[in-house]
């Protein structure tokens, strides 16, 4: 024990507290208040926490000499309860912190209380609750108070011992909630018996029920001269009790239970870990003296043994203090009366007649772990360490006593805790010396388990030293038994994974190039292996596999996320070879594949003779390529052209060519493979019929057909069919053909005439008689022609026809086309005298100099020139020109009034001719039809319909009422207010 620093100390709190009232008799303490009572019958109360103290005389009115027996204050220091003896008997009092006279409790008179129990769990500052009352007759009374009613609500008798009437010296109460109410549990001691209740309900009905069961408790036989009770209290809960009995100290720890989760029936005895503390351990010679009163902290007693107190270790049994007090002479016949405590503010109180002693605490725990450790209860010792000086210590002492009792890998696990007080090198020497390899190793990974974060090199050393030792192990096994490879549940098996384990977990702290030289250096390959696969070095890790020949491990390796796209790529060739099927079934399955990298392997794969009626593997992914994935490499396709031009079988060639892969894309390609590799591959492969449809696909007609004609004229006819656009390539390839059915005729002469003219039919009358009349011989008789060569002339016949007919169609026509030009001429309309212009709405026949001849026209008469069109609208030339050109857009605006510029020089040169020299009337031609030209351009861009009919008018639905240059009419329509500079004048207006 540290004895440096005592545990408990003593301090005189106050000398003469009687004031005067006798001398001190029994005394209370809670929440920093004192209660005392004197042998004149007078209460005082002291109130340290605000300073303040008063006194309560309970004699008044009773004859004689009065005395207080018992003295109880709640642990919230404001219930009071006191009972008062003399001549005339007993009576007990209740007094309330704030009450100035107290309240007698009339039912218990005559009774003397020996002891009170609080609920400590509900009781308030102006409730008592329930609160039991022990009597010196064996009673059991129930008491509840309000400060506010100024009296008691009820007493009720709960109980009384019958079989051994006694005297109830101490008692104690503990509540806990649970799902049907309150639980309670009540302890109480005699001087021989503890009785403990307990039940739910009310403490009526806990009591009542003990009618009909046995009342449980434990008798301790032997004498005592003040049997007490108490319970140690932390944080509102009781946590242990102790009993001062005749035969000895009997203590333990206090189950309740407790929480919302109780179960209702609970435990009849809630006492766990019971101990008798024998009072010879407290004797110094051979005279046992039995303390007369006792206090109880969370590991120690205090015990009154005439002047001193006594502090026990309640764990160890042993003393560790003795506390002397400094008594007045007149108090020290007498000795220390009593000891009690204070729960609430963990401080010890001790009396003697005339004085109040404070003992208090530092730290009692402080100890207590190297009290367990020496009882070898080693998992309290280390709940009792406060620092990790003293966890090492406690962990020494078990790896020392697991060592001494060859239990190595216990002491490993303990020594691998121990951080300051004993070296890494030490323990280590100490397994080594052992010759203990085993234990070192689960010393190293217990240490790695306890090491920090940050203790990067360290954790480096260890998991490599653990490696090598696991490696050790593992080949020392082998070497011991070699069947073990081949058992599953051999102790090798066993080590194996747990050293795959431990590369797993260790895989970020060992050093990489260490650990596979060590991995090689044992042999081991599969470790190696998985500890490349560990660290993402996946191309040991493949290779491994593909020498092995497990291709679907390999495969399973490279699918991962992590690994990398290359890796697919490189080990391809070796992959496809070793299983195709397991391959491509791969390469469908991952994303983001590149075929075109594939190439080379699929190519190398098809290659082999091996391979050659197996390359299906290759076809049925490279179809996956393009026709799922929509894979649009010339190489890929390519490449599954090939090999569908190598199958004796070309009809999945042909279904190839005749798809179009580019179909949906804008401007987008119809085939992506190279047309003139495929050529020359079918015609190495003789696949004629390819080689037709490649021809045509890449317009060359005549080389199809020519090709197709080879392999039967009924796919030549179809690709000559082809030709739409260009009617005499479509008649030429027809020729070929009927030039090759005439020339592969071998029946008689006339049997291949008729021949002949039905295929003419197939033509559609494309080709004539005429024309494949060439390529009979020269010596073919015309009668065999007679009817083909009479139906052609038959059919030109009907096109004379028909020519003649269109001929006069178009002569006829052409007629009535002169008759309605010559009407047209003739054709006038009337204007009437009073008809207005459509824009400046002035008469049409209004003089010209009113409104200004139009420039480039001819004056007729005093009229000005004007248009009048087929609706009804007239306008003056020079109006419509202004509006035509205002309403229409720029450019046609500007070509108006540029004809209108060249007709006004035109006419000004004419003038200054007339003003001049005469000009023949040969040089005046010209300029005339010149004129003409020019109003005609613009007749037809003023007057090509009505302005107020036509497409003007609808363009103009879009341009504003108002326009930009016009807002200055919009401002002139403002009101604006009329401020006046003067007195306004009125105007009268002439009705």
């Amino acid at each position: 024990m540290d004895h440096g620093r005592q545990v408990f100390t003593v301090d005189l709190l106050e000398r003469y507290a009687a004031k005067g009232r006798g001398v001190i008799t029994c005394m209370a303490a809670g929440n920093d208040v004192i209660v005392i009572g004197t042998s004149k019958g007078w209460v005082i109360r002291h109130d340290f926490g605000v300073g303040d103290s008063n006194e309560i005389d309970l004699s008044a009115g009773r004859p004689g000499e009065q005395s207080i027996h018992r003295v109880f204050v709640d642990p919230g220091g404001s219930h009071c309860i006191a009972t008062v003896v003399g001549p005339g008997g007993a009576e007990t009092f209740y007094t309330h912190a704030k009450w100035t006279k107290p309240r007698v409790l009339s039912k218990l008179k005559g009774l003397v209380v020996n002891a009170v129990a609080w609920n400590r769990q509900q009781i308030t500052e102006v409730s008592t609750k329930e609160v039991i009352l022990g009597t010196e007759n064996g009673q059991l009374h129930e008491l509840a108070v309000d400060e506010k009613d100024k009296k008691e609500k009820y007493i009720n008798l709960l109980f009384e011992l019958s079989e051994l009437p006694e005297a109830f010296m101490g008692l104690q109460m503990e509540t806990a909630s649970i799902i049907n109410g309150t639980r309670y549990y009540v302890m109480a001691v005699t001087p021989t018996r503890l009785y403990s209740f307990t039940g739910f309900g009310s403490l009526e009905t806990v009591f009542s029920s003990y009618a009909d069961r046995t009342v449980h408790f434990m008798e301790l036989p032997g004498e005592i001269p003040n049997s007490e009770l108490h319970f140690y209290i932390k944080q509102r809960r009781a946590v242990h009790f102790a009993w001062l009995s005749g035969a000895g100290i009997y203590h333990g720890g206090l189950n309740f239970g407790g929480g919302q989760h109780s179960s209702s029936s609970g435990n009849e005895n809630f006492i766990e870990n019971k101990a008798l503390l024998d009072y010879s351990k407290l004797s110094e010679g051979s005279e046992m003296i039995k303390p007369c009163s006792i206090a109880l902290s969370e590991f120690h007693f205090l015990l009154l043994l005439g002047n001193k107190v006594k502090v026990v270790n309640r764990i160890s049994e042993h003393i560790i203090e003795e506390l002397q007090f400094d008594q007045v002479s007149e108090s020290k016949s007498k000795g220390i009366i009593g000891l009690c405590s204070d729960a609430t503010a963990g401080l010890f109180y001790a009396y003697d007649q005339n004085s109040i002693f404070q003992v208090s605490i530092d730290d009692e725990g402080r100890d207590m772990w190297k009290v367990y450790l020496d009882m070898k209860e080693y998992a309290a010792a280390l709940a009792n360490c406060r620092d990790p000086i003293q966890r090492d210590q406690v962990y020494l002492v078990q790896a020392e006593a697991a060592f001494s009792s060859k239990d190595y890998f216990r002491a490993a696990s303990f020594y691998a805790k121990i951080n300051y007080i004993l070296s890494f090198e030490e323990v280590t020497l100490k397994f080594i010396s052992a010759g203990e390899q085993d234990a070192l190793r689960t010393f190293l990974l217990r240490k790695l388990d306890n090491l920090e974060k940050g203790d990067k090199c360290q954790i480096t050393m260890i998991s490599t030293w653990a490696t090598e030792l696991y490696l050790d192990k593992i080949n020392r096994l082998l070497l011991e038994d070699e069947s073990s490879l081949e058992n599953s549940n051999s102790e090798y098996q066993s080590t194996i994974q747990e050293f795959r384990a431990f590369l797993s977990d260790s895989k970020d702290e060992l050093d990489e190039a260490t650990t596979m030289k060590l991995l090689e250096s044992y042999g081991r390959v599969d470790e190696l292996v998985y500890f490349a696969s560990l660290k993402g070095h996946y191309e040991i890790v493949v290779h491994h596999y593909i020498q092995q020949g497990e291709a679907k491990k390999a495969l399973e390796v490279l699918q991962k996320p992590s690994v990398p796209e290359d890796l697919q790529y490189k080990f391809a060739p070796d992959l496809i070879a070793l299983d195709a099927y397991e391959t491509v079934e791969s390469w469908m399955a991952t994303k983001n594949l590149n075929p075109r990298k594939l190439i080379p392997a699929m190519m190398r794969y098809s290659s082999e003779p091996h391979a050659k009626n197996e390359t299906h593997e290759v076809i049925k992914y490279l179809e996956y390529c393009v026709h799922r994935l929509h894979n649009e490499d010339p190489g890929v396709h390519n490449l599954l052209l090939s090999l569908y031009a190598k199958q004796e079988d070309d009809s999945a060639l042909l279904r190839f060519l005749e798809c179009k892969f580019g179909k949906g894309q804008i401007n987008g390609p119809e085939f992506f493979y190279d047309p003139k590799y495929a050529l020359r591959l079918c015609l190495k492969q003789k696949r004629m019929r390819a080689c037709v449809h490649i021809y045509s696909m890449m317009s060359m007609h005549e080389e199809a057909v020519a090709l197709a004609l080879q392999v039967d004229p009924e796919l030549a006819m179809a690709e000559a069919d082809k030709v739409e656009d260009d009617e005499d390539l479509r008649k030429k390839l027809w020729l070929m053909i009927a030039k090759h059915v005439v020339e592969q005729e071998k029946g008689t002469k006339r049997e291949n005439i008729r021949k002949a003219i039905a295929f003419l039919k197939e033509t559609d009358g494309l080709l004539k008689i005429e024309d494949i009349l060439p390529f009979f011989p020269d010596f073919a008789l015309i009668d065999d022609f007679k009817e083909a060569i009479c139906s052609s002339l038959e059919d030109y016949n009907k096109q004379i026809e028909q020519l003649k007919e269109e001929m006069n169609d178009a002569t006829h026509g052409a007629d009535n086309i002169r008759k309605d030009i010559s009407a047209l001429a003739q054709r006038c309309t009337v204007i009437d005298r009073d008809e207005e212009c459509g824009v400046c709405r002035r008469k049409i026949l209004t003089a010209g100099r009113e409104i200004g001849m139009g420039r480039g026209y001819t004056s007729v008469g005093p009229m000005a020139p004007f248009y009048v069109f087929p609706c009804g609208h007239a306008f003056h030339a020079q109006c419509l020109i202004a509006h035509v050109t205002r309403c229409t857009v720029e450019s046609h605006a500007e070509y108006i009034l540029d004809l209108q510029k060249q007709l006004t020089l035109i006419g000004s040169e004419a003038r200054r001719e007339s003003n001049g020299t005469l000009s023949s009337s040969e040089d005046s031609i010209p300029s005339m039809t010149t004129v003409d030209k020019l109003r005609a351009q613009l007749d037809d861009a003023i007057a090509s319909e009505c302005p107020f009919c036509g497409e003007l008018m609808i363009r103009e639905i879009s341009l504003p009422f108002i326009l930009p240059e016009e807002d200055h009419h919009v401002a002139s329509w403002d009101i604006k207010p009329n401020v006046a500079s003067g007195p306004q004048r009125s105007i009268s207006l002439p009705v």
